[in-house]
């Protein structure tokens, strides 16, 4: 694949890239012959990757995303430009909003070829001040096209993996109490297989011809509610659980205390529900077929089962 990408032995800057999605789009990158330079607040969370890099394809960076100099240093030379930085904590506008405008604007400076802004479902017109992560998203995404028009905005619905901190997050609180409180109980999500978002952010790279200048709204194959998230968990660890649904005005409150594990941003989010909206193609103009997350929750919470992968034949 490597000899015949775009992409093979150009220099693509990560911004953001020592995340969760940043590791599956360098990996889906340097099976393209790419050059990565990873650059984040914490890039040695990203030294995992380095076995998976011959000599010379990767370097690291360290990045202070709200800090202009940092970010244009951090994007010289650079062929292509991903832009993965997200948060739910600090200057979500400085972050989320203001700094993919001065990324693009030194993408544009350094003569890239493409630029991919990895946005999300969630973004709101930047006036509604209702939702600040909302609304920091949606302001990035125009700062972008100010600066970079051709660039392609992906906007995917929640990410699922074998280690994200979504389905992990359920999944340790399932295996521990027989009894757990569901929030936003019918509030339907379409979770999407993070491999796939990384194999739609390597294409628009390679084409920025057929997919530069458009807005792509990448969700899962399929729509699930929250309390069918819970229980298909449950099911998969094979754990008999109650669970508890709760009202929407309960859970806003819940989510507007100190020391939650669910912010009211995050609230307001799951409020609305994060399905795509139809109004942007999605995963088939790039010819991909999205993943649903029954193909791998049975394997990934075997470790979360009581006997882990000796479960079956104990049981037996």
């Amino acid at each position: 694949m490597a000899k015949d990408s775009a992409l093979n032995g150009k220099l693509v800057v990560l911004m953001g890239g020592s995340g969760f999605i940043g590791n599956y789009v360098a990996q889906a990158l340097l099976e393209r012959g790419a050059r990565l330079r990873i650059a984040s607040r914490n890039p040695e969370k990203a030294f995992k990757l380095k076995p998976l890099a011959n000599l010379g394809q990767m370097q690291f960076a360290r990045c202070d995303a709200t800090d202009r100099a940092s970010v244009e240093r951090c994007i010289e030379g650079a062929d292509a430009v991903v832009n993965l930085v997200g948060s739910f904590e600090g200057n979500l506008r400085s972050l989320m909003g203001e700094a993919p405008g001065w990324m693009a604007e030194a993408a544009k400076e350094a003569g890239a070829m493409s630029f991919v802004h990895v946005s999300a479902i969630a973004a709101e017109p930047d006036e509604d001040t209702s939702n600040e992560y909302a609304s920091a998203k949606c302001l990035g995404e125009k700062r972008v096209l100010e600066a970079f028009p051709e660039a392609t905005i992906l906007r995917p619905s929640i990410l699922f993996g074998k280690d994200d901190n979504f389905l992990n997050m359920f999944a340790g609180l399932i295996s521990t109490l027989p009894v757990l409180p569901v929030f936003g109980p019918d509030k339907k999500l379409q979770l999407v297989y993070v491999d796939d978002v990384a194999e739609a952010v390597a294409r628009s790279l390679e084409d920025p011809a057929q997919f530069g200048g458009k807005t792509f709204e990448l969700g899962g194959p399929e729509e699930v509610t929250m309390l069918e998230i819970n229980e298909r968990i449950a099911e998969a660890q094979r754990r008999k659980r109650t669970f508890l649904p709760m009202p929407d005005a309960l859970s806003a409150t819940f989510a507007a205390l100190p020391g939650t594990p669910m912010s009211r941003d995050q609230w307001n989010l799951l409020a609305q529900g994060n399905t795509v909206s139809g109004e942007h193609p999605g995963f088939d103009k790039f010819g991909i077929e999205p993943k649903p997350v029954g193909l791998f929750l049975d394997k990934w919470m075997t470790r979360y089962r009581k006997h882990g992968r000796f479960a079956e034949r104990l049981s037996a």
